[in-house]
C-alpha cells in the first residue's frame, strides 16, 4: 500500500495492518512463540530453535524489534531478546477488538 493512500483508512485499520505486517512471516511467529514459551530473555538459542541461518533470524528479529513487539538488551557480545509486554498487550487488544467487531455469518457464499 502506498504511503499516500493510508489516509483513506482509519487509525485502527492502519494500526492493525502495520501489526499484521510485522508478524506476517512464519519465522516471526515461531520466534514470538519461542520467546513467549521461554518467559525470559533469550540470547543465542533462537537460531538453534528456529533452524534458520543466523543472518535470516537476525533480520526477522530486527523487524520484530522495529515494530516494538520484542525488546533486546546487549549482554556481553550477544543481544538478548524478550517480548515487550506493553506492545504485546496492545496487539492483543487491537486484534481482539477487530475480531469481535467482525461477525461472520454461516450463510456466506
Amino acid at each position: 500500500m502506498g504511503t499516500t493512500k493510508t489516509d483513506l483508512f482509519t487509525k485502527q485499520q492502519n494500526e492493525i495492518a502495520a501489526m499484521a505486517k510485522a508478524i506476517a512471516h512464519p519465522a516471526r511467529i515461531a520466534i514470538l512463540q519461542y520467546l513467549v514459551k521461554t518467559k525470559a530473555c533469550v540470547c543465542g538459542d533462537i537460531v538453534d530453535e528456529i533452524g534458520l541461518a543466523q543472518a535470516t533470524v537476525s533480520q526477522h528479529l530486527k523487524e520484530l524489534k522495529t515494530a516494538g513487539i520484542i525488546q533486546g538488551n546487549i549482554e556481553g557480545v550477544s543481544v538478548c531478546y524478550c517480548i515487550n509486554p506493553k506492545v504485546w498487550r496492545q496487539y492483543k487488544e487491537l486484534f481482539n477488538s477487530f475480531f469481535k467487531e467482525v461477525m461472520v455469518s454461516d450463510n456466506c457464499c
